[in-house]
C-alpha cells in the first residue's frame, strides 16, 4: 500500500487501484482510505509507537528486490519527532547492512508495529528515509536531549547511524488474525557478539554450498 502521496491525490499505488477494480474491492478500499488512513501520525498513533519494543521493516533496492527485517529496543526506541517524523538508531549488526544499503538506493521504508501483548492491533507507517550520522544528529537536527545522549558511546557501543522517516502513510492493521502472546523474562544482551546469545549456526548453514564460495 506504499503510495507516494501528494496533496489531494487518492492514496494507493496504480497497482493497488488496478487490482481493486479487478477484484471488485474498489469501494471497500475507498472506504478504508477515507476512514482509516492518514498521511501523518495522529496523537493516538504517536502514543502507540512510543510504547512499542519492536518493529518490522521492509525495504527494497534500486531494482525492487526486497528485504524484511526486525528492530527492537526498549519502549520508545523509535522516537516520535512530530506528526510526520520518526527517528530510530541503527546499531552494529552482522555487518551486511542490507536495510541501510537498500535505503541508499531506494529511500522508502515500510514499517509495521504490532502490539502482541494487549490489543493485537498493528500500525503501518510508510515513508521516505534519510540516513544520518551521529554527528549530524548532535549538531544539525532538532531532537530531544535524550536522543543526543544516545548518540554517545555506552560501554563502547553507540549507533552506527540513524534513520529519519518522513511519514507518508499511517493506517491500522486489524487485530483479527494477530495472536495474543505472553511475554516471558529473558536476559537481552544488547550489542553482543557472543555466538551463543546470537543463536549460533541454528540453521546449520556454515558448511552448506553457496555460489560465491570462491569469490
Amino acid at each position: 500500500m506504499t503510495s507516494k502521496n501528494k496533496t489531494h491525490v487518492i492514496p494507493g499505488s496504480k497497482g493497488e487501484h488496478l487490482i481493486q477494480k479487478e477484484m471488485g474491492n474498489h469501494q471497500r478500499a475507498k472506504a478504508f482510505y477515507n476512514n482509516q488512513m492518514l498521511d501523518y501520525l495522529n496523537p493516538l498513533m504517536q502514543e502507540f509507537i512510543v510504547h512499542q519494543e519492536m518493529v518490522f521493516i521492509g525495504t527494497s533496492d534500486g531494482h525492487g528486490e526486497c528485504d524484511a527485517s526486525f528492530r527492537a529496543g526498549h519502549p520508545g526506541f523509535i522516537h516520535v519527532l512530530g506528526k510526520r517524523k520518526l527517528i530510530f538508531p541503527e546499531y552494529r549488526g552482522n555487518g551486511v547492512m542490507a536495510s541501510i544499503g537498500n535505503m541508499k538506493e531506494n529511500p522508502h521504508i515500510g514499517m509495521i508495529f504490532i502490539d502482541f501483548y494487549k490489543t493485537g492491533i498493528g500500525l503501518h507507517v510508510n515513508g521516505r528515509v534519510q540516513i544520518v550520522k551521529n554527528e549530524m544528529v548532535q549538531t544539525q537536527l532538532k531532537v530531544p536531549k535524550k536522543i543526543i545522549g544516545e548518540t554517545k558511546s555506552k560501554d563502547g557501543k553507540c549507533p552506527e547511524c540513524w534513520v529519519v522517516v518522513e511519514v507518508e502513510e499511517a493506517y491500522i492493521h486489524c487485530s483479527k488474525h494477530v495472536p495474543k502472546l505472553q511475554k516471558l523474562n529473558k536476559d537481552i544482551h544488547w550489542g553482543t557478539d557472543d555466538e551463543v546469545f546470537k543463536g549460533g549456526d541454528a540453521f546449520k548453514t556454515k558448511n552448506c554450498p553457496r555460489p560465491w564460495d570462491n569469490d
